[in-house]
């Protein structure tokens, strides 16, 4: 009798346990189709909602990322705390702690179930829009996948009071073999981290570029000459300083050269092609720089093309090693301040 009246107690263990399972399940849940569908996005753009672009930005892959380490963290917690909460499970549990188990499993499903539908409900929302696609299809049996796993195997923990560990471990090979699987598809559509530091090496030698570029056309405006060098491009009261390569310490280094007197190159060293192809998120990156305006002393504006961190388009292609950019000032798209006045 006094077993019995301690079995009634709520195990703080159990609980806070239970609660780290519901909460690992859904976040695995949820970072898993969001990997899964970022993936597929990039993998098989829709030209109906891309542009075709050259470039790179960090925020391309800002959705994969994001959802591939919460997956990797998140995932084998989840393994973790659900082999530790069915052994507390097959040692016995009181009245008590057998009411948390049920309101667990029900939650867990509930839950898991709202996920899904969300993303079912998105997934007929494109196909109404008429995306019959390849990767339409795939996400399709991706959702349909998770849906059949988490749902089959909680159900059937609610039906039965003793799963067979055999059972148990079939659905966890199933479910790493899935994760592992998404995981190795993101990486080889993104690529490695060491190929992700290296483009936004390059991202950022092509705004340096940009950036020293718009600094020479607004010296011609200002002097109605090319600066001779680089370094007359640095000013202390406009606080302006001459970018210089992100690796300038092995050697490498922007280049400037006055070609005539309207004309002038720029050249840098870069590590990979410039990636080029259909990108279907414009924001950060995506499309062609636009001019943006500069403000002259009376008020006045003048294009100052192109601006940094706007985007970049085909004149700024470049692949593997030294390039060089030819540019030559078109007094009437950039005329002297002078004359603006």
């Amino acid at each position: 009798m006094e077993n019995t009246n301690k079995t009634q107690k709520l195990s703080p263990k159990f609980f806070f346990i239970s609660l780290g399972v519901l909460v690992s399940l859904i976040t695995s849940v949820t970072s898993f189709l969001s990997l899964v569908f970022s993936t597929l996005d990039k993998h098989f753009p829709d030209a109906l909602n891309a542009t075709y672009s050259y470039g790179y930005n960090t925020y391309d892959y800002s959705a994969m990322r994001s959802s591939l380490a919460t997956l990797i963290i998140f995932f084998p917690l989840f393994i973790a705390l659900s082999y530790a909460w069915v052994k507390l499970v097959q040692k016995g549990l009181g009245h008590a702690e057998g009411i948390v188990k049920k309101w667990m499993l029900y939650l867990m499903v509930f839950l898991a179930s709202i996920v899904v539908v969300i993303d079912l409900v998105t997934l007929v929302q494109y196909f109404v829009s008429g995306e019959v696609t390849t990767r339409f299809i795939l996400k399709v049996v991706a959702t349909l996948a998770v849906a059949a796993l988490a749902g089959l195997y909680y159900f059937r923990e609610l039906a039965s009071e003793k799963m067979s560990s055999v059972l148990r471990m079939i659905a966890a090979l199933v479910a790493s073999v899935l994760v592992l699987a998404a995981i190795i598809a993101s990486f080889m559509v993104m690529g490695s981290p060491f190929k992700q530091r290296t483009l936004r090496l390059d991202d950022r030698r092509v705004q340096d570029l940009q950036s020293i570029q718009s600094q020479v056309i607004n010296y011609w405006q200002q002097k109605e000459k090319l600066p001779e060098t680089l370094a007359e491009l640095s000013n202390p009261i406009s606080s302006y300083s001459v970018p210089v390569d992100p690796e300038f310490t092995k050697g490498t280094q922007y280049e400037y050269k006055k070609t005539a007197a309207l004309s002038f190159e720029l050249c840098a060293t870069f590590a990979l092609p410039m990636p080029q192809g259909w990108r279907e998120y414009s924001y950060g990156g995506g499309g062609i720089a636009m001019p943006m305006p500069a403000t002259l002393e009376d008020g006045t504006s003048s294009a100052s093309y192109p601006y940094p961190g706007y985007g970049v388009n085909d004149s700024w292609d470049h692949q593997a090693g030294r390039t060089c950019y030819t540019r030559t000032i078109d007094k009437d798209i950039y005329p002297p301040y002078t004359k603006t006045r």
